[in-house]
């Protein structure tokens, strides 16, 4: 066939899938069910268009030639379908539910199979592995048609990702069973539930690997083609190609798995790690490739039918009737029955029962099982027989769920009311409503004077809004608690903050990495604000505010090794962190004061920015904290951030005087060079020193006043400096070696055995007691601030009292002292002593 032949009839498809959503629309049908019945109408008069005028004989004339295989279907389409699904999912989303939508993405899938092979079995002349095959193929369900018409009926988000979800994965599934199966009617060998089990662990688990892999190498490779938009977007073409090829065809493992995980790997890092314009093109970019991947793979999916169908007998028409009723039981057990217990246990989340009646019938069928059916049509190994039936029951199976469930499946969602919106956002939507009624009502009147628009028209402009706002009841938010209003208003700040923190990556304020953890921690405290409230927004700061694992890692390492540099990477990142959430934090102040405060009141605004206040305040206490330990690199850090300010102001002006003309595109580009040139300073931090010598701590320290110069530097070989943050507990025995400790700045705070505590500040030692009176330390020690210690070992403790006669009478002073306080308070816990009252010194009466 002419190439020039193939490139008519694939332009001539997509002009005609181009009008399919608007009719789809306009005739209420879900698109994937318009698209297979125009493939279906093809695939009939492609055999017989002698009637029709050139240019269209020609054109149906490409399509009868066109050679659609399975592999066609699998190498060709399904990547991309797969690669732009998990592309656009929320990962956090994802993983909230990741439970549910496992099991049914792998378990039901086996439950489905089990059932379809064994009841068509029963019934049938066909072999046990023929029918397990055909039920593994129908197994696997399609999201296209039913997120289709999720999105045009306005479904709750978490529905539509339980939905995708489960269809990227239960491919995998479906098609690692499908090719066990088809190796043992291949090669005519024994069924074995440890070689399935095996071969598609194997096959799941390395393709989730190998996906993962090549995903975080592309987001590496997105840094150093930042700026190139053209060459990224085509990096993750090629990544959807490569990770399903490499893994199916080299490594033996699902390519389905690693095409998903490597797209959901872009999808979460992508947007920090690329340009944000290119992010943006990216998603353009990638919905339109699966708009034209999926209707061009239903059209010649649907093709097919008639050739499928051509035999197809009424005995045949049964069992289909048979395998249609047996996967809806199948499913339900699943969603019905597992589904509720699962949601019991840690490892699952509660689905509502609208929710997984939804979920039930919205299990269709589409391409990828008409795919995985003409693939055994071309197995020409396989029996004849076994090969029609596949094809014929898998069409019809098909052709039912697109038919029955899809068309029913708008009507059901509105049934169980998913279409709508809960109360709270219905009341809100109204609030909104009518503030927006009222600021437009004077925008327009404003208008109307400046353009002398006459009093006539105005008062019909008038009419419009008085209508609109006497449709809502703008009353509804009084109706709601207070605490409702503050939890939907924290909400809606939440979001505003992830918005502004991905607002500071356009401009180029913080850096991806930074970006990347402000982001991540943004959505964790979204969730936690939208299930716990206020409470939760609470413990959303307390853990903001946390120290991460990596930092407490670094630090056991400075603590044990005196290892710097990793602790120095991870206190700069805490400190532009801290920044730019102290600045956000601000500006969510005023937001919720102008947006807020109209839509829930001054009462319950009140208490969404005393809970922002609170939050400044411990920002700034943390801030406060680092800028007194760390001032030369806490002066960089805000010279940097004003700089960033400064940077991403003046390319928004140059952008804007080219929009005006004021400048040329060259002019621009120019522009945009000497301002890297200009700012290139504010990208190279500096080294943070922390590795402050013991000679400079110990010369805070008041016990060492007055010592020789060489005496300070003895002392300084033994003590070794260690760096405390708040609320870390201080051990007191390293190895076998028990130690003592010198605050050289800070404080800490020992906690009693009977729960009292005291505060050392600096200057003051520790410790010693366990050395000099070879004591256990019972107390534990924590320190209130970041604090700076100077360790002194047991066997230095010794060497260094030996070595100086005065430092040791010094403290053998404080130990006394400690000693005689620690005696009388034993005496008080033993009952020893009694508390005596004070003696009356007033005065007596002459």
């Amino acid at each position: 066939m002419q190439i020039g032949h193939i490139v008519f009839g694939l332009a001539g498809l997509l002009a005609l899938v181009s009008f399919m959503p608007a009719i789809a629309g306009r005739l209420h049908l879900p698109y994937s069910i318009l698209l297979a019945i125009v493939g279906f109408v093809l695939g009939l008069i492609i055999h017989v268009h002698s009637w029709a005028p050139m240019v269209m004989s020609d054109f149906l004339d490409s399509l009868q030639h066109f050679e659609v295989s399975s592999e066609t279907f699998l190498f060709v389409f399904l990547p991309i379908l797969l690669f732009e699904t998990s592309l656009a999912l929320n990962v956090r989303r994802l993983l909230d539910d990741i439970g549910p939508i496992l099991m049914m993405a792998i378990v039901a899938v086996v439950v489905c199979t089990v059932a379809v092979g064994f009841s068509l079995s029963a019934v049938s002349g066909y072999g046990l592995v023929v029918c397990l095959m055909l039920g593994a193929i129908v197994a696997t369900t399609d999201p296209v048609a039913v997120v289709g018409v999720f999105r045009e009926v306005g479904a709750p988000k978490r529905l539509t990702t339980l939905v995708e979800g489960e269809s990227l994965f239960n491919d995998a599934a479906s098609i690692a069973l499908y090719s066990v199966l088809l190796t043992v009617m291949y090669g005519g060998g024994q069924l074995s539930v440890g070689r399935v089990f095996y071969s598609f662990l194997f096959s799941f688990v390395g393709g989730g690997l190998v996906g993962f892999l090549m995903g975080r190498i592309a987001s590496g490779l997105f840094i150093w083609l930042r700026g190139w938009p053209t060459a990224e977007i085509t990096l993750t073409v090629a990544l959807a190609y490569l990770a399903f090829y490499i893994s199916e065809h080299y490594l033996g493992v699902s390519g389905v798995v690693a095409t998903v995980i490597a797209g959901l790997v872009v999808g979460s890092t992508g947007r920090t790690r690329m340009s944000p314009t290119t992010f943006e093109q990216l998603s353009a970019s990638w919905s339109q490739f699966g708009f034209w991947a999926n209707s061009l793979i239903f059209v010649f999916a649907a093709m097919l039918i008639p050739r499928m169908m051509a035999e197809i007998s009424w005995m045949q028409v049964l069992l289909i009737l048979m395998v249609f009723l047996v996967t809806l039981l199948a499913r339900a057990v699943m969603v019905f029955g597992v589904l509720p217990v699962l949601g019991l246990t840690r490892f699952g989340t509660k689905v509502s029962r609208a929710y997984r009646i939804v979920m039930w019938w919205g299990g269709l069928r589409g391409a990828v099982s008409l795919a995985l059916a003409l693939a055994v049509t071309e197995q020409h190994n396989v029996p004849y027989e076994a090969r029609q039936f596949i094809a014929v029951a898998t069409t019809g199976f098909v052709l039912m769920t697109l038919f029955i469930n899809g068309i029913s499946l708008r009507p059901l969602i509105r049934r169980l009311r998913l279409d709508q919106l809960s109360p709270f956002d219905r009341t809100l939507r109204n609030q909104a409503l009518v503030v927006a009624l009222e600021d437009l009502r004077d925008k327009t009147d404003e208008i109307a004077k400046n353009e002398h628009i006459g009093a006539d028209v105005q008062a019909r402009v008038h009419a419009i809004f008085d209508a609109a706002q006497a449709s809502v009841d703008g009353g509804e938010v009084n109706q709601l608690s207070h605490d409702q209003k503050v939890s939907m208003g924290l909400a809606m700040v939440a979001s505003r903050e992830e918005e502004m923190f991905f607002d500071t990556l356009k401009a180029q304020v913080v850096d991806w990495r930074t970006a990347e953890s402000l982001l991540a921690r943004a959505e964790r405290m979204s969730d936690a604000v939208r299930s716990g409230g206020v409470a939760g927004f609470e413990a959303a700061i307390a853990a903001d505010l946390r120290y991460s694992t990596a930092f407490r890692l670094s630090l056991r390492m400075h603590y044990l090794f005196g290892f710097q540099g990793w602790l120095a990477r991870e206190l700069a990142k805490r400190f532009a962190n801290l920044m730019s959430k102290r600045s956000v934090a601000q500006h969510l102040i005023r937001f919720a004061e102008k947006e807020i405060q109209p839509l829930l009141g001054p009462e319950a605004t009140a208490a969404i920015i005393q809970a922002h206040r609170h939050r400044l305040v411990l920002l700034e206490t943390s801030l406060q904290a680092l800028n007194l330990q760390y001032p030369l690199f806490a002066h960089w850090l805000q010279e940097s951030y004003l700089g960033r300010m400064a940077r991403a102001l003046e390319r928004l002006r140059y952008r804007d005087m080219l929009a005006h003309f004021l400048i040329t595109g060259e002019m621009y580009s120019d522009l945009l060079k000497q301002i890297d040139l200009r700012w290139s300073h504010i990208d190279k931090r500096p080294a943070l020193d922390i590795a402050i010598s013991a000679k400079e701590l110990i010369q805070r320290v008041p016990m060492f006043e007055g010592a020789s110069p060489d005496a300070l530097k003895a002392i300084s070989k033994l003590l070794k400096p260690r760096l405390a943050v708040p609320d870390q507990e201080i051990r007191m025995q390293v190895g076998r070696s028990r130690v003592m400790y010198f605050v050289a700045s800070g404080a800490v705070t020992i906690h009693l055995p009977d729960n009292t505590t005291v505060e050392l500040g600096t200057g003051e030692m520790f410790g010693e007691m366990a050395l000099v009176a070879g004591m256990e330390f019972e107390a534990k020690v924590t320190s209130m601030g970041y604090s700076r210690l100077l360790m002194l070992t047991e066997g230095d403790f010794d060497a260094l009292l030996a070595g100086d006669q005065a430092l040791r009478e010094k403290i053998d002073a404080v130990v006394k002292q400690r000693l005689r306080a620690l005696e009388v308070w034993q005496q008080f816990q033993s009952g020893e002593r009694q508390h005596e009252p004070l003696p009356d010194l007033r005065p007596k009466a002459s």
